[in-house]
């Protein structure tokens, strides 16, 4: 069960960041380094983060769909924590 819970983490938390790159690849027009760089001196970090755990959706529905519930559980884990690192980079 807490095996699991870990995978569904570490899934939650690698489509938070193929969000977030997918988001930097087509929307800015600067590349990664320089977009996280922008964002942070901007205090936009946590705006980026916020898009890019919107992949984090599809990841819990998938599993849902497959009955892999603790993974999912793990997913949305993964998406508290993001959420917490934002509200800690807002303030």
């Amino acid at each position: 069960m807490k095996k699991e819970i870990l995978i569904g983490f570490l899934i939650g938390i690698a489509a938070n960041f193929i969000g977030l790159y997918l988001y930097i690849f087509f929307f800015l027009e600067y590349d990664f380094e320089t977009s996280i760089q922008f964002s942070r001196a901007n205090d936009t970090i946590g705006n980026l983060i916020a898009l890019g755990a919107i992949l984090n959706l599809v990841a819990f529905f998938l599993l849902l769909k497959k009955g892999q519930l603790y993974r999912a559980r793990g997913v949305v884990f993964a998406t508290i924590v993001a959420a917490i690192i934002i509200l800690i980079s807002k303030f």
